[in-house]
């Protein structure tokens, strides 16, 4: 009979889950085993993160389990955010910025549909620079976040609204319409310079 890893699929889901975590019913719920034994996986894995060299902690905050990042590192991590965050923005990031800044709201998925590719990272890269961010769940299946600009893009960009982004002509947004983001990589560097 195969034994379970539940401390690990535990760690996997709080992990995918980011920051947003999962309350003790949701675990309960997908590992599909009592409440009780469910509280002990997570009492395990903060065990094992405390005696362990580990760079991550278990937290509970408001009844929500999620991985955090050990206090003692954070001279560590503040390097690291001030050190990414002083750089300009990829082609990728500013392709999804076009993309969310003239058809907000949109999803992740829409915004996949235009590029042609996958948005992980440049989308979290434009979260974390605070030019993004969830402005609500899209009606439907699955109720996908719906991702808008914010006050720093307006900043960013000096702008005052989202009525001063470049005007598109009709081939532009037909040419948008059809993936092809690059011709909005140009607008923006146009706004930059």
């Amino acid at each position: 009979m195969e034994v379970i890893n539940w401390k690990g699929i535990v760690e996997a889901l709080l992990f995918a889950a980011g920051d947003e975590g999962l309350s003790l019913k949701q675990l309960t719920s997908v590992l599909e085993m009592a409440e009780l034994q469910t509280k002990e996986v997570l009492q395990d894995l903060k065990e094992y993160y405390e005696e362990n060299e580990s760079g991550l902690q278990l937290v509970e905050i408001a009844d929500v389990y999620q991985l955090a990042t050990k206090k003692e590192h954070s001279d560590y991590i503040k390097k690291l955010v001030e050190s990414s965050g002083s750089g300009g923005l990829s082609q990728a990031s500013l392709e999804t910025l076009a993309i969310i800044a003239y058809k907000q709201p949109i999803t992740r998925t829409e915004i996949e549909e235009i590029r042609g590719v996958k948005t992980d990272r440049p989308l979290q890269t434009l979260i974390s620079k605070a030019l993004v961010k969830e402005i609500g769940r899209a009606e439907g299946a699955g109720r996908a976040y719906l991702f808008g600009t914010t006050k720093e893009f307006l900043d960013y960009f000096g702008l005052k609204t989202l009525k001063e982004l470049p005007a598109l002509g009709a081939s532009t947004e037909e040419n948008f319409e059809q993936g092809e983001a690059d011709l909005f990589f140009e607008k923006f560097q146009e706004t930059l310079e």
